[in-house]
């Protein structure tokens, strides 16, 4: 016991931070200034001008020294929220459990929060070990020592050009290795969402997991179940659209994680065809990300559910019920389960069954039902995703390629095709169904008598 104590002692007095930080010069971690966000630089010099420290932190830090482009960029500084916001014009105080500000510059968004204490037996923490409330201010070096990785630790100076380094975070991007700060089992409780953000920044840096960090992952899986499932929401879809979704999916089934995520996605992927599916959607997706184009989590997410819909639309036919309604039924089973664990908002939910419902309708080709789906507001993703399908072998790929022709066409050239449809043969196929016998209309009780 003794020697343990005496080991955890030395190991501290020589760790990186016992020694105090790096200061990395501009030719060492090689960041462009030019590469910074303008705002971001506008929020630090202010605080600097106030008294105050501020730098610029975190993913942008690392991204840039990687040379990938950051989505946002965040700002640490010594002042606290109360005394951040009277600073700029537009500025509002967020968070409970993590208090900080937000500075508005048009469509950018400065988050900006206040050095943080680690984390201490005072702190509201719930049953599991995970804080619940986390508004401790310290020093700079408190708060790099209560970040998640040493990669996320880096602090950059605008002023100087200078990237402040208290754990070997530019030694660990240098190596592409995801390395935790602390106990990774007690840090883990402290938070688990931060088992699923090792393994994205591994994928997103096509790098490893520092074996220490990476070994309690997979029995401590299951705190997983403990966070809100809003939070789990937004970490699933920053994994989803990190460029390199497919790599991040296959780790989280080795790791157990998953479960609290997607919990059909073992389904999803043993089913004939489901993984080609699957892969074909995020390997889509990935290009977009990494061309730096939109996606759309509603397509993502109806794409990674859409082989359980099918499954159960299928089933629920073959138990007699009509077309239409069993794709409903089979819709709203699949995101009652989701919703459990994944809070997937109600503004994807309702984007993502319209997506579903129109692809029975692509199956026939009628002049007045063309026209009605060109209105519809989700016509041109509902085709998007009716290409998955044909690449995966689902849909007939000439079809579904005269529907791209006709989303990608202008007025003129829809009238035309839609035309030409209509003075070929009727494909049987695409027929509406048996036709309706026409009924005479009765005649006055006045006639019948007189026949």
């Amino acid at each position: 016991m003794i020697t343990d104590t005496i080991k955890k002692f030395v190991s501290r007095l020589f760790s990186p931070a016992a020694r105090g930080p790096q200061r990395i010069a501009r030719d060492k971690h090689g960041i462009d200034r030019r590469n910074v966000s303008r705002h971001a630089i506008k929020v630090c010099e202010v605080l600097r001008q106030h008294g105050y420290q501020a730098y610029i932190v975190g993913g942008a830090v690392r991204d840039l020294i990687v040379g990938l482009e950051p989505k946002d960029f965040d700002v640490a500084t010594n002042a606290t929220p109360e005394q951040i916001r009277p600073l700029f014009r537009r500025a509002r105080i967020i968070g409970r459990r993590f208090q900080l500000v937000h500075v508005v510059f048009g469509q950018e968004i400065i988050e900006t929060s206040t050095f943080r204490a680690p984390a201490s037996q005072d702190q509201e923490t719930d049953e599991h070990g995970r804080i619940l409330r986390d508004n401790v201010f310290g020093s700079q070096e408190q708060d790099a020592a209560r970040r998640d990785f040493t990669m996320n630790a880096l602090y950059y100076d605008p002023h100087n050009e200078e990237v402040i380094d208290y754990h070997q975070g530019v030694h660990d991007l240098k190596k592409r290795q995801v390395r935790m700060i602390g106990d990774p089992a007690t840090r883990y409780r402290e938070d688990p969402v931060r088992m699923l953000r090792a393994v994205r920044f591994a994928a997103k840096l096509n790098g490893t997991i520092d074996p220490a960090t990476r070994q309690p992952i997979e029995t401590m899986a299951s705190l997983i179940e403990n966070v809100p499932a809003s939070r789990l929401f937004d970490e699933m879809l920053k994994l989803l659209t990190c460029g390199h979704a497919m790599d991040c999916l296959r780790q989280l089934r080795a790791d157990g994680l998953h479960h609290g995520l997607l919990p059909l996605l073992d389904v999803v992927l043993e089913q004939p065809g489901g993984e080609r599916f699957v892969e074909l959607a995020l390997e889509r997706t990935d290009s977009r990300v990494r061309a730096g184009k939109s996606i759309s989590p509603s397509f993502l997410f109806a794409a990674l559910l859409w082989q359980q819909v099918e499954s159960r639309w299928k089933q629920l036919r073959e138990q007699g019920e009509h077309n239409i309604p069993a794709l409903v039924q089979a819709a709203d089973s699949v995101l009652d389960e989701q919703t459990e664990k994944l809070a997937i908002q109600r503004r994807f939910s309702s984007d993502m069954r319209e997506i579903w419902f129109m692809q029975p309708r692509f199956e026939r080709r009628m002049g007045k039902t063309i026209y009605r789906m060109i209105e519809q507001p989700r016509f041109r993703a509902a085709c998007d995703f009716l290409q998955l399908r044909a690449a995966a072998g689902e849909f007939d790929s000439v079809l579904a390629q005269w529907w791209m022709d006709l989303a990608n066409g202008n007025d003129a050239t829809r009238a035309d095709m839609i035309d030409e449809l209509a003075r070929l043969p009727r494909d049987p196929a695409e027929s509406s169904g048996p036709r309706k016998r026409r009924r005479r209309p009765r005649r006055p009780a006045a006639q019948r008598d007189q026949a």
